[in-house]
């Protein structure tokens, strides 16, 4: 299955030519309402885009998304790649799949630096936010439940249980992460749709990003760490398909992974800075390069 969300350059292109994310949203909005470049996908978060921008700028944007989204303020990016967007169910899934696996990527670098209550809300994220969505799709794609996996590695990290203990929790639930991609490998066989994840991966991580940032400082550092696991996470997915990639266009995928160097240092470390060393628009502007070249890959 390819999808139209191969195309999310309606935001992007803007952005790579200077304009900040909102300004490029309403331009996008206006200008391309009828035109047939863009996919709907990409029109669906233009248009979001330039509601949140507006509500902002009377200032009820904040609590306006908290409201829609519960619990953490930058959760809701992780309703899908794209703000408002339903995907497909294969790639909905995969993307709750793959976020999962992005928050336990970045909780467990920070378990490995000692920084268990930092660590904590990402172990706490994938039960609490992901998981329900998808509880009633699990044996579609041969995968067992595993909300009790999930609770034990979360208890574990809570209880500071190093060594074994964590390890096996861990492992508990990557398991049946294992599971449920081959599930989804078994419906989407191409390497197409996995990049397409990634994609769609990168995207949410754009909106925990913006959702960290506020006034020019970094005020929600979890929405930084959720930012920086989703796009190490859409980076090892890319580059476990790098043989391939490579076969199909060698080009892109340097383009791909130069870009994926240059988004990455908006995030020195695990521990969030107090100012960004990227602001949202340069970030959006990154995302928007690599998919440039992505696109060819799909």
């Amino acid at each position: 299955m390819k999808t139209k969300t191969k195309i999310w350059l309606g935001v992007g292109a803007f952005v790579v030519a200077g304009a900040s994310g909102a300004a490029a949203a309403e331009m996008l909005a206006q200008d391309r309402l009828q035109s047939n470049e863009i996919s709907d996908l990409a029109l669906t978060w233009a248009l979001a885009s330039t509601d949140v921008s507006a509500a902002k700028k009377h200032g009820h944007g904040e609590g306006a998304s908290k409201k829609k989204q519960g619990g953490e303020g930058g959760e809701g990016g992780e309703e899908g790649g794209a703000k408002g967007a339903k995907l497909p169910p294969d790639l909905d899934f995969a993307l709750k799949i793959a976020q999962i696996r992005g928050h336990l990527l970045v909780g467990d670098e920070l378990v490995q630096q000692d920084q268990w209550a930092a660590a904590l809300p990402h172990f706490l994220h994938p039960g609490e936010e992901l998981y329900g969505p998808i509880r009633g799709r699990l044996k579609d794609y041969n995968t067992p439940q595993f909300a009790t996996a999930l609770k034990l590695l979360a208890t574990t990290v809570k209880q500071k249980k190093a060594g074994d203990d964590y390890a096996k929790a861990l492992k508990g639930v990557e398991e049946a992460l294992a599971a449920a991609d081959a599930g989804v490998k078994a419906k989407q066989a191409g390497d197409g749709f996995a990049v397409e994840t990634a994609l769609e991966l990168l995207k949410s991580a754009t909106h925990e990003y913006e959702q960290a940032i506020i006034k020019g400082r970094i005020a929600k550092p979890v929405e930084y760490q959720d930012s920086r696991g989703f796009v190490w996470q859409a980076e090892k997915m890319i580059e476990s398909l790098a043989p391939a990639l490579e076969k199909k266009d060698a080009a892109a995928l340097k383009h791909v992974r130069d870009g994926f160097a240059d988004l990455k240092k908006a995030w020195p470390a695990a521990m969030a800075p107090k100012t960004p060393a990227k602001d949202y628009a340069a970030v959006l502007s990154d995302v928007s390069r690599i998919e440039l070249s992505i696109g060819k890959l799909m």
